[in-house]
Formats: C-alpha cells, structure tokens, sequence
C-alpha cells in the first residue's frame, strides 16, 4: 500500500513515508490567538470537532481570566494550533456548561474552502403568500421553546439495536422491521403547514391565539427538503498528502 495524491484522473504521484513526514507540519504545544470576534460572527457552518481544554500546572489565573473575558466581552478567539502534522484554526470560548463559566472550549473549524458556496444549491424563485407565513408562524410559535436541553432527545435508532442485541444474546431471532409507506413529494404547502399543525393539536400543543385548520394531509412540510453536503469534496491545503488524519474524538480533552 502507498499513498499518493491524484492531480489528474486516474494519474497519482506518490509519497515514501519519509517524504510525507517531512511535509507535515511540527506540533506546537501553545495556541496562538489571532484575533477576538463577535461569537455570533463565527458561522456555525464552519464547526468541526469540539475540545475541552484545561490549564496546566500554574496557569490556572491566566485560563480563568481568558475565561472571564470572552464572557463579558461575549467574544471568541481565533487561533492557530498545530497538531498531527496539521495546522488548525480554531476558536476558543467561555464554556456555557463549565461550572461559572469559568471552562474554554477549543473549536477547531473548517477552512474557507473547505466549504461549499450555497450559490452552488439550486434555489428556484417562488412567491410566499402571507397566509403562508402567518400558518407557517403559528407552527413555530406552538412548537417554540426558549432553551435547548440535548437530554430531551434520545437516539432511538441506537436503542432499537440495542435491544435487538439483547435479544440475540438471549438466542432470539431478529425479525425484520416493515419498510415505511412511500408518502410521495409534498406538492401543496399549505396543506402539509395544516397538517402539522394539526398533529401538534392532537398531541395537545396549542399556541397562543391558535385557530383551528382545515383538515390536510398527514405529509410534513420537511418532505420539500432535499439535503447537500456543506462541505466541499475539494481537501483542505496539505490534506492531499497528509500521513494521518486527526481521528473523531467524543468529549476528548486537551491540554
């Protein structure tokens, strides 16, 4: 197995170990911050993998005053890190789940050109009708919340197969699920906005000055969305010949 880099179909050139060992970039053991910026500047679309950072030995006052900076001026930093033979930019902000606010998380980002433009998603012009927005408003208003707790939500996909592991342990036979019915391309709005607010009526949940709908289909109006990868197929710079990438971590910490 070697590895290469395809600069044209089907034409690679090729990297020894040692080459690709030279190109890569040398770790560092420090983040160099760049910049402070508005955190609602930095556009979500650009996040990567979320890291909890912590202070070394005697720095303890420098990351408490970060910290406390960031939050009361409501500021990220930008930042270059180096790791794994590659160069990050990453944002650091005031943990909102640290213990007074007092924790820094490192996000690291995606470059530039690591995105897609969205001129590239095919958006066709369509008239909005008011009484469109007006259902579509009461919909949100009657489903809103203030606050988003993540333990409301569970993965019931990994508790189905958790279950079915449980029963093949046990020696039970596995039965196959039945496909869902095909429901078909959502073609007038306003009846799939009726629609869901009319399940949501049957679920109990009414928005203030709520009036009652007219009776549509059982179709969701999520059914007119088509999704598109974000980020670009283009590798980011030095990706093409990298030895390794940074392997996904979950809830991984940094020092």
């Amino acid at each position: 197995m070697v590895k290469g880099y395809e600069f044209a179909k089907d034409q690679y050139v090729t990297f020894t170990p040692e080459e690709l060992k030279a190109v890569e970039e040398k770790a560092t053991q420090s983040i160099e911050i760049a910049q402070f910026v508005p955190r609602d500047k930095i556009d979500p679309l650009y996040y990567d993998k979320a890291y909890y950072l912590a202070p070394e030995k005697g720095g303890e006052k420098s990351y408490r005053l970060l910290a406390t900076v960031m939050r009361e001026a409501d500021r990220a930093a930008v930042a270059r890190y180096a790791a794994r033979g590659k160069q990050y930019i990453v944002m650091l902000r005031a943990s909102d789940s640290a213990q007074g606010g007092a924790g820094i998380v490192m996000q690291t980002l995606l470059y530039g050109d690591e995105v897609r433009p969205f001129s590239e998603v095919p958006i066709a012009d369509a008239e909005v009708r008011d009484a469109e927005v007006k259902l579509a408003r009461q919909l949100v208003d009657q489903i809103g919340s203030e606050t988003f707790n993540p333990d409301d939500y569970q993965d019931d996909v990994r508790k189905r197969i958790q279950a079915d592991i449980e029963r093949k342990v046990a020696g039970k036979e596995i039965a196959s699920a039945p496909a869902p019915a095909e429901t078909g391309r959502v073609i007038d709005l306003m009846e799939a906005l009726k629609a869901s607010l009319n399940e949501k009526r049957a679920s109990g949940k009414r928005a203030p000055g709520d009036q009652a709908a007219e009776p549509g289909t059982n179709q969701a109006a999520g059914e007119v969305l088509s999704r598109r990868p974000a980020r670009s197929a283009t590798p980011a710079n030095g990706e093409a010949v990298e030895a390794t990438k940074p392997e996904p971590r979950k809830r991984a910490s940094k020092r």
